[in-house]
Order: structure tokens, then sequence, then C-alpha cells
């Protein structure tokens, strides 16, 4: 079990934001999770510790636009992308915010493998 460690979900779909936020509360993480960027970005400070996970596809601010107005606000918690078909500049933009992808459907475990190795780095 991961020491005290913190998830930040965000997916407007609610059937994946309940099944991940089950997988990794099983985990023993601790999950907070929203469905909008605009949520997260309203939301009280991530805290240390924290992972933050979030589709790319979201109404309102996309994954990757929330991600840069969290780094412009100081947050510099590990970041994973989830989408399906990452294009290549999707993929510059993400590289250039340091922020992994993982593409959908999550299939097995890698989206836990990448959080861990969030956590680990």
């Amino acid at each position: 079990m991961p020491p005290a460690h913190n998830l930040v979900l965000v997916d407007d779909d609610p059937y994946v934001l309940h099944a991940l936020q089950f997988a990794f509360e099983t985990e023993g993480y601790s999950v907070r999770t929203y469905t909008r960027g605009e949520e997260l970005l309203a939301a009280p400070p991530i805290e240390p510790a924290t992972c933050l996970i979030i589709d790319e596809r979201l109404p309102g601010l996309s994954g990757l636009d929330t991600v840069a107005r969290l780094r412009a606000l100081g947050v510099a918690a590990p970041a994973i992308l989830i989408t399906t078909h990452p294009t290549p500049s999707m993929i510059k933009r993400a590289a250039a915010a340091n922020v992994g992808i993982v593409e959908k459907p999550l299939i097995g475990d890698v989206l836990a493998s990448r959080v861990r190795a969030a956590f680990n780095a």
C-alpha cells in the first residue's frame, strides 16, 4: 500500500471517474474527484504528495489547458493525461508541461504503474 499519497482525478465520465476512484482507494490512496477543469481550479489547493490524473477531453477547459493553468499557479504535482488517440501536437504539449500520457482504454495496470512511478520520481 502506498504511503499517504493523494490523487486528484478529473474526468467528465461518471463511470470512469467512480471506477478509478474505487480502484485507487482500494490501493490506499486518498482521492479527490472533479468533472471539469474549472472545478479543480476553484477547489482548495492541491496538497503535497499529490498526483493529478486528468482526461484531455473535458467540457470547458481541456485537460492540458487545466494543467497549464495549475503550472502557472505554481503547482508542480506530477500529472498524467488520459486520452484516446493523442495527436502529435498533444504529445508535444504534454511533454513540454512534463505530463505523461496513458491511452484509453485503460487496460491492466498501466495507469496504476504510472502513478507509482510518478510518486517514486
